[in-house]
């Protein structure tokens, strides 16, 4: 039995390459490597109001839904209604459970001593 045996394998041939590293090996650099993301975006306040606008947009289509289907309009049914209503809570509840991590973060932020 050997004791100094280490198994031989061939590594750079087992590695599955992505579009995001094909310049491997070649001098050209990866583009996983060294990638600076741009600081230009949407800030906090942005991107809530968005989520709010949102919000209220799903909040509001199912009445919207049904009174198309109360006053007879053929191209919405009850079905489409009840989508809507399903829709909406959905998106309440993920609403609810981010304004609490967001007051969460918040709280831990605040406790942070300087």
């Amino acid at each position: 039995m050997q004791s100094n045996y280490f198994p031989q394998y061939d590594l750079a041939s087992r590695i599955q390459h992505t579009k995001f590293d094909n310049g491997i090996g070649r001098g050209i650099p990866s583009a996983r490597m060294d990638r600076v993301e741009s600081p230009e975006g949407q800030n906090f306040k942005q991107v809530f109001s968005g989520l709010v606008e949102n919000l209220n947009t799903e909040m509001n289509a199912p009445d919207n839904l049904l009174k198309d289907v109360m006053s007879g309009n053929k191209n919405v049914d009850i079905h489409d209604v009840m989508t809507a209503m399903s829709k909406s809570e959905i998106s309440v509840s993920v609403a609810t459970q981010l304004v609490g991590k967001v007051i969460n973060a918040y709280d831990r932020i605040s406790q942070i001593s300087v």
